[in-house]
């Protein structure tokens, strides 16, 4: 697939389960802007079935190379990001995974069960970021239990493999202005930010400044019964040029820290 494909169709699929992804995106097209892409997110565990090399395979067939490394020692995860030389509008890709062997022995058998219970086909197909929950049974009990230890982790229990997020380049939003003029616009319009770490995560100085507003609340069935919690967020980012006079392209990771918060459970 070519990447442009690819991004529609997780755009497609992502919009549909989040509707405030496309009310933001539509609003900003009110102001007389044109919403770009900078960056799409996904999770995934340490697993060799399911690791970042392999979320990361349809991009790397479309062209994408590794472009940074990163470590976040509180939510105990790995990530790395994937750009696509020569075309500077694509959007990167953020992939992070789970070190399953520095949690619980119960969370880490909870995990290994649920991947053992999913076809291995799945894990095979280089499509694998728009399957979903590869695994068919998920318990509410379970995954509040899970969130006792990671929220990521209950979070990717629950949808599986998909976009977790999707960004909007400040850069280009002309009309608006900066990234505290995107956040005045979304709480004067009712969505709620994230405020962990403040509602902007960053400065000029880090070169990126990043904020993102809470994952929309939708209801999942579980075995128990339906139970609403957090789905999917949409994020904003300003980057800044360097000494060198070239826009900062990486991520910062304790920003990063917070906005990985956007999908932990809350309720309206």
């Amino acid at each position: 697939m070519q990447y442009n494909e690819i991004f529609d169709r997780l755009w497609n699929d992502y919009s549909k389960q989040n509707a405030s992804a496309g009310r933001v995106k539509t609003l900003f097209e009110k102001q007389g802007d044109k919403v770009v892409n900078d960056h799409v997110a996904f999770r995934t565990f340490n697993d060799s079935r399911v690791d970042i090399n392999k979320i990361a395979r349809p991009f790397l067939q479309a062209g994408y190379v590794e472009s940074g490394q990163y470590h976040f020692g509180a939510k105990k995860l790995n990530a790395k990001h994937f750009e696509l030389p020569g075309i500077p509008n694509a959007p990167r890709v953020f992939i992070s995974e789970l070190l399953l062997e520095e949690f619980s022995p119960w969370l880490q058998k909870t995990i290994a069960n649920a991947l053992d219970a999913a076809d291995s086909n799945v894990f095979d197909d280089e499509k694998l970021i728009f399957h979903g929950r590869p695994w068919n049974k998920i318990s509410y009990e379970t995954y509040n239990k899970l969130r006792e230890e990671s929220e990521y982790a209950a979070w990717l229990y629950v949808y599986g493999y998909r976009a977790n997020h999707f960004t909007v380049s400040v850069n280009y939003l002309s009309n608006i202005g900066s990234i505290e003029d995107v956040n005045n616009l979304l709480k004067e319009s009712g969505f709620t930010l994230n405020t962990s770490g403040g509602e902007v995560k960053g400065t000029k100085d880090e070169l990126l400044k990043q904020s993102s507003i809470m994952a929309d609340i939708i209801p999942v069935e579980f075995e128990e019964g339906v139970y609403n919690i957090p789905a999917c967020y949409y994020e904003f980012a300003e980057r800044f040029k360097n000494e060198d006079g070239e826009l900062y392209s990486g991520f910062i990771a304790k920003s990063a820290d917070k906005i990985f918060e956007s999908t932990n459970f809350y309720k309206k």
